[in-house]
């Protein structure tokens, strides 16, 4: 009789593979050597060949840790004693951009997308678990993030013809601890995950048993469901945005402007998405609550406040218009006319 661990994991992976299905696409594994990635791999293994897929696998050895090289090594082993045939080691170099943990994710999926490019992979397969996605929500309400961020990460999500796939998403990380131990495979225990300096790690150990443990079991599907809905209502809201953006902005130099009677016309969490888009797109800025709200006000609140400078443009009431101007252009424009 198959092992439930088991069968649940299949189920998942065989679920998020059945659109490629008859494609002989190659697909990748993003495999860490942990129970997670691992139980992954070796779902992948067996289901891709039934759809017609080929599997490989990518182990990124970051060098952070001593021994580094022998983990990926013995992770691609793993892997291959789970019938992947063609498991790979990628050795990356870490900056220091953002911190240890952004840095060595940055390098991790830098490596992932060449390895995809060179494979001619046209989905790359993420371990993250339901426990992930809970521990994602706790982490964004900590710090008062907006919905996109508590809608966690996404089962799918498509960058320039490459699919990013999570299968595992409803899964638990005790079914991919089950998985392994019933499939004779051992995983990796990454000594970080036990690492009580990074605020992952706390609510994986100390918040969430705490919050099941006084609130009653449950609170990790709680959390995973609430970024499902969340998830919904984003995509929704995209979609309204994306319709209604076209007729109410204007190009104008160095920037874009937003008509003032449109966004009134539209409710604050619109008109705030709008905003955020806005920002976001034109100038690659990811603005605050408290600078989005600020930003409103020359709507809603106009008292005839002055530019509000912000990440890499500058916002102010121009008539009927909201414009967003490169701070930079507007600043040299301001100099050149106090010289003149």
């Amino acid at each position: 009789m198959l092992d439930p661990a088991i069968a649940a994991v299949r189920l998942a992976v065989r679920t998020a593979l059945a659109p490629l299905e008859g494609s002989a696409a190659t697909v990748l594994v993003a495999l860490s050597g942990g129970a997670d990635s691992l139980a992954l791999a070796a779902a992948a293994a067996f289901e891709a060949p039934r759809l017609g897929l080929r599997v490989v696998s990518v182990t990124v050895d970051h060098g952070l840790q001593e021994g580094s090289a022998e983990v990926a090594a013995r992770a691609a082993e793993q892997a291959r004693m789970a019938g992947v045939t063609d498991a790979r080691i990628v050795r990356v170099e870490v900056g220091a951009e953002g911190g240890p943990e952004a840095a060595a994710r940055t390098a991790r999926y830098a490596a992932l997308r060449d390895a995809a490019a060179e494979t001619g992979a046209v989905a790359v397969l993420l371990g993250h678990t339901l426990d992930d996605q809970a521990e994602t929500v706790l982490l964004g309400l900590a710090r008062g993030a907006g919905a996109g961020s508590l809608a966690g990460m996404a089962p799918r999500r498509d960058e320039r013809g490459l699919a990013w796939i999570r299968p595992l998403l409803a899964i638990r990380r005790e079914q991919t601890h089950g998985f392994c131990e019933a499939s004779g495979l051992e995983p990796w225990h990454d000594p970080h995950n036990a690492d009580a300096r990074f605020s992952r790690v706390r609510v994986r150990r100390a918040v969430l048993p705490v919050l099941e443990a006084e609130l009653g079991p449950g609170v990790a599907l709680a959390l995973a469901r609430t970024a499902e809905q969340l998830r919904e209502d984003n995509e929704a809201f995209a979609e309204m945005i994306d319709e209604t953006i076209e007729d109410i902005v204007e190009h104008i130099e160095a920037g874009i402007a937003i008509s003032v009677p449109a966004l009134v016309a539209n409710p604050p969490a619109l008109r705030h998405r709008i905003i955020r888009h806005v920002a976001q797109s034109e100038f690659g800025a990811s603005l605050t609550r408290t600078q989005t709200l600020e930003v409103a006000r020359l709507v809603s609140d106009w008292q005839g406040q002055g530019p509000i400078d912000l990440p890499g443009f500058v916002a102010d009431r121009r008539g009927a218009l909201i414009a967003f101007t490169a701070r930079s252009t507007e600043r040299g424009s301001e100099e050149q006319g106090s010289a003149g």
